[in-house]
């Protein structure tokens, strides 16, 4: 499926010219995960082997086929690589462009036999993503977007929800996160804890939840390809003091983060910091 075709005047500096080659690597991207989703639907709730990697976090065969599938497809001399699944290459922190990819998102949700895992993939390039896809096979979703081009799902635009209230705004996330934003005063509804730390902050790109947050600790594969939907669909996904995240550093763990519409992204920050929330 080609993705939809984004208008672009010629401009000083040859801004069409990059946002045409970010819309084709976005285009590869949506090509190579959609793929490995339907590779990972094929042993889903099927008889799989898995093991537990370091500080307690399951991998299985379909994460390593998923990876292999992804880097056959993605990787080439002229750009570094990160992934959940592969040993760190040092080499990409000199990479101007660099694959970021979770092969598996939510994978205890897979063993499971749960739907909401996925599959997510982003370019960065000087520390910022321009590329991303992110596909749920079980739902068919396939979201996509490119740096200065927009955010879609499924060939549809997407946007955050409007508005800056609280009150009986659809969040997301740790269940000690709700409470302590609960106890500060807003009557959020507290909605089910989606598994895939990407698809989470999707549906904030989305629309289907007004804002969602995420406990520190999270990976530079979790977060890139949802950090630009989110802000191509006009929302904001940042730590809780505000601050922007940066991609491909030597370390790839990030703080406590929270994503919503700009209206809204800047009460829940606000409110953070005058309580004195402790997301952290």
């Amino acid at each position: 499926m080609r993705l939809p075709q984004v208008v672009q005047e010629l401009q000083i500096g040859g801004t069409s010219v990059v946002v045409t080659e970010r819309r084709q690597q976005t285009e590869r991207l949506a090509h190579a995960v959609r793929e490995a989703g339907i590779l990972a639907l094929k042993t889903f709730r099927g008889t799989i082997k898995s093991w537990i990697k370091d500080k307690n976090s399951p991998v299985s065969e379909a994460d390593m086929a998923v990876n292999d599938l992804l880097h056959d497809r993605l990787s080439g001399a002229d750009f570094g690589w990160l992934s959940e699944e592969s040993v760190d290459d040092p080499l990409r922190l000199a990479a101007r462009q660099v694959w970021v990819v979770d092969p598996i998102d939510g994978t205890r949700a897979y063993l499971a036999g749960l739907p909401d895992w996925t599959i997510a993939a982003a370019l960065v390039e000087n520390g910022r993503p321009v590329a991303a896809a992110i596909y749920a096979p079980v739902a068919a979703e396939l979201f996509t977007a490119t740096a200065g081009a927009g955010a879609w799902c499924n060939g549809r635009a997407i946007m955050t929800t409007d508005g800056a209230a609280l009150d009986g705004a659809r969040v997301a996330g740790p269940r000690s996160y709700l409470e302590r934003l609960q106890a500060a005063g807003p009557t959020i509804v507290a909605t089910p804890r989606v598994h895939s730390l990407a698809l989470r902050f999707t549906r904030v790109a989305q629309g289907t939840l007004d804002a969602a947050m995420a406990s520190e600790n999270s990976h530079d594969w979790d977060l890139a390809a949802a950090d630009l939907l989110v802000h191509e669909a006009g929302g904001l996904l940042t730590t809780f003091s505000g601050r922007g995240l940066t991609y491909n550093r030597p370390e790839t763990m990030h703080e406590a983060l929270v994503a919503a519409g700009r209206g809204r992204h800047e009460q829940l920050i606000g409110l953070v910091q005058a309580r004195r929330i402790p997301f952290a």
